[in-house]
C-alpha cells in the first residue's frame, strides 16, 4: 500500500515527469498536493496500470487533489539544455503553477536541482511509494499521451498515437524515411541513426 506522507503534518507536492527517454515530443511534469486523508487502492506507479485506469484517476486526482499542476518543457528546450536538465525544469515549472506552496516536496528518482528555497527528498521508484508521486506520475502520463494524439495528427507517419514518441522500431523507421520533424529532439539524433542500423 502506498504512504500518504513522508513528513506528517508537513504539506507536500508529490513531483514526477513522463517521456524523458523519448524520441519526439515534450517532456511533461506534473506537481500534487494531496490531501493528508486522501485514499484510492487503485492509485499506483502510472507504468503499472491500464491506459483506461490511468484517464479515470486523472478525473479523481484532479478533483480531489488540494493544488495540482501539469508543466512541459518542449524538444527544441531539451536540445539546448539536455533531457536531464529539461526533466528538472519541468518539474519546476509544475511547482510554480501550484496554487499551494509546498512545505516539502517528494521527488521520483534520484537527482533534482533544488527549486528556490523548498526542501526535497528523492526516492528512487517513488511512484510505487508516495500517493501524492503516483499522483504526479498519472497526470504526467495522461497529459503527455493526449498532447501526442494530438500531434499525431499533424504528423500520422511516425505512429505517435501509438507509440507516444518512444523509440519502437516503427517510430525508428518512420525518421529514417521521413526525416525529423520539429517535435523531434535533434540531440538524440546519433543514438537513433546507431539504433536504426537493423
Amino acid at each position: 500500500m502506498l504512504l500518504n506522507n513522508y513528513y506528517p503534518g508537513k504539506t507536500e507536492a508529490g513531483c514526477d515527469e513522463a517521456g524523458r527517454g523519448c524520441l519526439a515530443g515534450p517532456v511533461f511534469a506534473a506537481a500534487v498536493v494531496l490531501p493528508d486523508d486522501f485514499k484510492n487502492e487503485l492509485l499506483n506507479d502510472s507504468k503499472k496500470l491500464t491506459e483506461k485506469q490511468r484517464d479515470g484517476l486523472r478525473k479523481v486526482i484532479e478533483k480531489e487533489a488540494l493544488s495540482w499542476a501539469v508543466a512541459t518543457v518542449n524538444a527544441q528546450e531539451i536540445d539546448d539544455i539536455n533531457i536531464l536538465n529539461a526533466s528538472f525544469w519541468a518539474m519546476h515549472r509544475a511547482i510554480e503553477k501550484l496554487n499551494i506552496t509546498p512545505d516539502y516536496l517528494l521527488i521520483d528518482g534520484n537527482r533534482f536541482k533544488p527549486y528556490k528555497k523548498i526542501p526535497h527528498h528523492c526516492i528512487i521508484k517513488g511512484d510505487g511509494k508516495y500517493l501524492s508521486i503516483a499522483a504526479a506520475s498519472i497526470l504526467a502520463k495522461t497529459h503527455r499521451d493526449e498532447f501526442m494524439k494530438k500531434i499525431d495528427i499533424e504528423y500520422p507517419d511516425y505512429l505517435w498515437k501509438k507509440n507516444k514518441g518512444y523509440p519502437t522500431l516503427q517510430h525508428k523507421m518512420a525518421i529514417q524515411k521521413h526525416g525529423f520533424t520539429p517535435y523531434h529532439r535533434r540531440t538524440f539524433n546519433a543514438n537513433i541513426q546507431t539504433k536504426l542500423e537493423f
